[in-house]
């Protein structure tokens, strides 16, 4: 079986917000091809694993309507430990995320955007 998913670290939920410490483990599948000097998750995984924690620990919705606000700001290297900040709007049905990161001193965003879920 080929490792899709990072390691679970700490995990803190509220109603409608989860925080995740994850290791992004260098032998997730993922890393494979993207790209071979210079390995970085890809957004779609980002993406992915913001979904699949949101339906997991807040309940969302699994049916993927659209996206907006997306940025990538910062890659995200093999072997690093990421804070995935989840939170839900079930009236907007949005699903906000955030991977975040203390490099130093300094709070690094890596990624940010909303997703649509829902029928």
């Amino acid at each position: 079986m080929t490792k899709r998913k990072p390691t679970l670290l700490k995990k803190d939920t509220c109603a409608s917000r989860v925080i995740l410490v994850l290791k992004v483990d260098a032998d997730l599948y993922d890393f494979s091809g993207h790209f071979k000097l210079y390995p970085l998750l890809p957004g779609v995984t980002q993406i992915d694993w913001a979904m699949h924690y949101g339906v997991e620990y807040l309940d969302t919705p699994s049916i993927f309507q659209g996206m907006e606000v997306i940025k990538f700001q910062e890659p995200i290297l093999p072997n690093a430990i990421v804070t995935l900040d989840l939170s839900w709007d079930s009236t907007k049905q949005k699903l906000a995320f955030k991977y975040h990161s203390i490099q130093g001193e300094k709070n690094v965003i890596h990624s940010s955007g909303k997703m649509t879920l829902g029928d």
